[in-house]
């Protein structure tokens, strides 16, 4: 038997309102698990202030219906971080520390998505680690917050990404070269003009087609250097 755990642990600096929003937030969870219902609902909904309620309007009858769709389950509305808020360099900012051992990856970014508006854009990384030597279960990844959403990048993704992937064309390195007959494959060099491979320039696709290819006695050809060349 082995334990997972998702670490992360990162500071974010807003502004004082931002970090008030974020502490109604905790109070909402806590609201939530009390399992208030009608007026009692309703009432520490309105507690939380206006700024709570613009941030997460009602989308039901439920007046923390707009809140609960940050959670990835509904049914258990949880941070999975310790939160803590400290002043700023100055009296309009707070510095709100997230940390955990099993943390809340998504839920976080949707509240700082939703709450930290003055931050943007604003990333953290996770490592998703085991006790327990095993395979394929370490890793992590990154969350990339912008204005138009949330990205979640993984060590997963860029390995896979990266053995599969197939040349590009704004990568991919050509030569020019021109056959002479007495020294052979030549290969063009921008400052010298044609001679031996090292001295070659090597061309991405998109420069090759914009290069204005030079007259030679045998009509020059792009070719696709080596792999593993430099």
């Amino acid at each position: 038997m082995a334990n997972n755990y998702i670490h992360a642990a990162f500071a974010v600096t807003i502004t004082s309102s931002e970090a008030e929003l974020i502490a109604a937030a905790e109070t909402a969870i806590d609201a939530i698990e009390e399992d208030l219902q009608g007026e009692d609902r309703r009432e520490a909904y309105n507690a939380l202030g206006p700024a709570f309620a613009d941030a997460f309007p009602p989308i039901s009858d439920d007046p923390f219906s707009g809140f609960m769709p940050i959670f990835p389950d509904k049914d258990f509305p949880c941070l999975d971080a310790t939160i803590t808020i400290d002043d700023g360099q100055d009296h309009t900012t707070r510095v709100v520390t997230f940390s955990g051992d099993q943390f809340g990856i998504e839920q976080v970014a949707n509240l700082l998505f939703a709450c930290a508006k003055s931050a943007l854009p604003i990333g953290f990384e996770y490592a998703y680690t085991c006790d327990k030597l095993r395979n394929d279960e370490f890793g992590g990844g990154a969350v990339i917050i912008k204005t138009d959403g949330i990205a979640y990048p993984s060590t997963h993704a860029i390995v896979s990404n990266a053995l599969s992937a197939q040349p590009h064309a704004e990568t991919a390195r050509l030569v020019l070269t021109t056959r002479d007959a007495e020294h052979g494959l030549l290969f063009w060099n921008n400052e010298a003009g044609f001679g031996n491979f090292a001295s070659a320039t090597l061309f991405t696709e998109a420069e090759a087609a914009g290069f204005d290819v030079p007259i030679a006695l045998d009509e020059p050809e792009w070719l696709a250097c080596p792999a593993g060349m430099p």
